[in-house]
């Protein structure tokens, strides 16, 4: 597998054209988006059911890739980038200790994975980390995190996530992930590599010619640890057990199940007695009482729902009554709602009561959600989750409100989340306020890169881009613009680096738009070569 990363790194760096093959590739192109549809459109227990889907063959269930094990006809092309995923682990494990401090945040995580959400499900691991150092996810959240980061597909996240899997590797060498994160490794640098990283591009030439990886020596006894107090005695379990969470057939899961079918009279009173259990075997029943409840919609739905997200003391059911108050949707759900945000103690608790508010499509609920965001005093974690939910609903009321509130912030955290949120609204006065912040020379330089590249993938007009190249004399500004010239497919952008490429006065920007200018397939990007070397 490794040997194989460091193939598809170095093939990155190559500047031929792409090889030719046969039928089996075109198969492939044609079936992936079938098979990332049919991936999507799976509940969440089959996705993680497929497992990792490291080898081509395991897709041949699939029907449309049978044919495809033969790695080696694919050498050289451009979907090497897609297919290298499959190479690695790309889905965590289910969760798996409910009692550790980072299991919900885990949970969390592996949630946005889930739904795509790259850049949040990092953001999420990187939390579990710092808060919980010692957890039992800590180890692989490196790992998770790092290839969460790659997703992204933000050429600015690529460093970050090279310096996570080196973390990982210095404070834990024996992750279950170390060899995963050894070909994320690989994959990194060489898409580092390809956008002209010379400490990437050297790394892999040394390791694509370097002799296999000897084997790992036994790892050495350790010494004992020392003894851990006695647990309390738990309560005897009922001679059948408890029920799980997927367990139809246990008669107490059947009986809530026909409570959905009574009328709400009859079933509230048996739900809130349910609720009010502690015992060992409740969890499960609770859980699913909380989803009952949420359906029935009595004048008592909401402050049912409240009780148990403040009192439970199952963390899931209480994440879980915060959720079904979203669904419920109705003026005392928000007022519950804005209670939990404003005196739970639990972050994640907290969290979930902003994504629970961001689903509301009512303006209290954006109200409140924006006046959260601006509180100075609120957890810097949670005002961001509020900022990038307030991006997702994408309208002229939130826009303007976080364009605004960049200017009050002083958190570079905060205001990152903020210029991203606002990239996602894909409004022309939105295009137009990044472009602005990318030439304001009195906000730090990293933010104003950060814009241009937000400004650049949301569609600003190329002409204001090639136009801030002239205007500028930041060397580090003009280095970003010259990416962003790279990612975009107008004409105009291949000219504007051509014009860099011959004319600029700095040596190392002409460098850099000649390398660009080799990753296109414009005729004229060959032809400006070709005038370059002739000269």
């Amino acid at each position: 597998m490794y040997a194989m990363s460091l193939l598809l790194a170095a093939v990155s760096l190559s500047n031929q054209n792409p090889t030719t093959v046969g039928g089996g590739l075109d198969r492939l192109e044609r079936a992936l988006p079938q098979l990332q549809m049919r991936l999507a459109n799976l509940p969440l227990p089959d996705v993680a059911a497929l497992g990792d889907l490291a080898m081509l063959g395991d897709l041949a269930a699939f029907g449309d890739l049978s044919g495809l094990s033969d790695l080696s006809t694919l050498n050289g092309l451009s979907t090497l980038r897609d297919l290298s995923v499959l190479s690695v682990r790309a889905w965590p494990p289910a969760a798996w200790n409910d009692q550790d401090p980072g299991d919900s945040l885990y949970r969390a995580a592996r949630q946005l994975m889930n739904r795509g959400r790259y850049a949040d499900a990092a953001s999420t691991f990187a939390d579990l980390i710092r808060r919980y150092p010692r957890s039992d996810y800590a180890a692989d959240a490196h790992y998770w995190q790092a290839f969460s980061l790659y997703k992204t597909g933000d050429a600015s996240n690529y460093r970050l996530a090279r310096t996570v899997v080196e973390r990982q590797n210095a404070r834990y060498p024996r992750a279950t992930t170390r060899g995963d994160a050894e070909t994320l490794y690989a994959r990194i640098q060489g898409e580092l590599a390809r956008q002209g990283d010379p400490d990437a591009a050297e790394w892999v030439r040394v390791h694509a010619d370097a002799p296999p990886t000897p084997p790992t020596p036994p790892t050495p006894a350790q010494p004992p640890q020392s003894p851990q107090p006695p647990q309390p005695p738990q309560p005897p379990q009922p001679a059948r057990g408890c029920p799980s969470d997927d367990d139809d057939d246990d008669p107490r899961i059947a009986a809530l199940n026909a409570l959905l079918q009574m009328d709400a009279d009859a079933a509230v009173p048996i739900l809130k007695r349910v609720l009010t259990r502690r015992d060992a075997c409740s969890v499960t029943l609770r859980r699913k009482a909380v989803f009952i409840i949420s359906q029935k919609r009595t004048e008592g739905t909401e402050d049912i729902l409240l009780a148990t997200a403040r009192t439970d003391p199952d963390a899931e059911v209480r994440q879980q009554a915060v959720f079904w108050l979203s669904q419920v949707g109705s003026e005392r759900a928000v007022t519950a709602l804005d209670s939990i945000l404003h005196t739970t103690t639990d972050p994640e608790l907290q969290e979930k009561a902003i994504f629970a508010l961001s689903q509301i499509r009512g303006a209290r609920a954006g109200q409140i959600l924006r006046d959260f965001a601006e509180r100075g005093d609120g957890s810097p974690d949670a005002r961001q989750q509020a900022i990038f939910w307030l991006g997702q609903q994408r309208s002229a009321e939130n826009a303007a409100f976080l364009r605004g509130l960049y200017a009050r912030l002083s958190d570079d955290d905060l205001k990152e989340k903020v210029i991203f949120s606002l990239s996602q609204m894909h409004s022309a006065e939105n295009a137009r306020w990044l472009l602005d912040l990318a030439q304001n020379e009195r906000e730090p330089v990293e933010m104003r890169k950060k814009a241009l590249f937000w400004a650049g993938q949301t569609g600003a007009a190329l002409s204001d881009l090639a136009a801030l190249y002239n205007r500028t004399s930041n060397e580090e500004i003009k280095e970003q613009l010259i990416f962003v010239y790279s990612q975009r497919r107008e004409g105009e952008a291949v000219e504007k680096l051509i014009d860099i490429a011959q004319h600029d006065p700095n040596r190392e920007l002409r460098k850099k738009a000649v390398f660009w200018l080799g990753q296109s397939r414009d005729p004229r990007a060959r032809q400006a070569l070709l005038d370059i070397i002739n000269q």
